[in-house]
């Protein structure tokens, strides 16, 4: 494996067009340095934990090893905020409906760089996106998974609430849920979604 000089004085695009040539592990090196703390402070905005932001900006640059291989970029610093903002997005879903925490974000959003505008813009589109291709997929499921579906993940009732909704007993509720999901991943991979996407799509309350 060849070593470039100087690698700390390439800009983040020699940077990454010398890893996308070789996957040479020292460049991702020297982007870590770089932007750690950068990474950790766009995640303590978010997740107001110090431990948690530490955690996530080991999460973000795990998942460039993959996602610089093929990333045509022109402001490596503002897509790198990108992707911090939407992993701790999809974390803090997991945990509670984006909905509830949409008024404390938004008065974040808008101290964000003055990029971040154009940025929301391209978010909010690829949201609108997965949600026409969540619709589609889960009319492909069978009836009580679609109904079990529609209920836990679109409108968020809990698994006591879909039961009673329903007249499944729990055991059928948490079945047609998991099989549901399984299945709404087999829709969109076999309708080419890519598997990084697919993930997202699945990653939490759907959306």
């Amino acid at each position: 494996m060849s070593k470039v000089p100087n690698m700390n004085q390439l800009s983040d695009e020699q940077l990454i067009a010398q890893y996308q040539s070789d996957e040479n592990p020292e460049v991702l090196g020297v982007l870590y340095k770089r932007y750690t703390r950068f990474v950790f402070l766009v995640s303590m905005k978010y997740l107001k934990d110090s431990e948690r932001a530490q955690d996530m900006v080991m999460q973000v640059f795990e998942k460039l090893i993959k996602e610089l291989k093929h990333q045509q970029l022109v402001k490596f610093q503002a897509w790198l905020h990108t992707v911090t903002r939407n992993e701790c997005l999809m974390l803090l879903r997991s945990e509670q409906s984006l909905l509830k925490k949409q008024q404390e974000f938004k008065k974040d959003e808008d101290s964000d760089m003055e990029s971040d505008d154009d940025l929301h813009h391209t978010e909010k589109k690829i949201q609108e996106d997965r949600l026409d291709l969540l619709t589609e997929a889960v009319k492909s499921l069978k009836p009580e998974q679609q109904h079990c579906v529609d209920l836990f993940y679109i409108q968020e009732k809990s698994y006591t609430e879909v039961a009673e909704i329903t007249g499944f007993d729990m055991k059928q509720v948490k079945s047609y849920i998991q099989n549901g999901k399984r299945n709404l991943r087999i829709f969109l991979e076999r309708a080419g979604i890519p598997a990084v996407l697919v993930a997202l799509i699945l990653s939490d309350k759907m959306l």
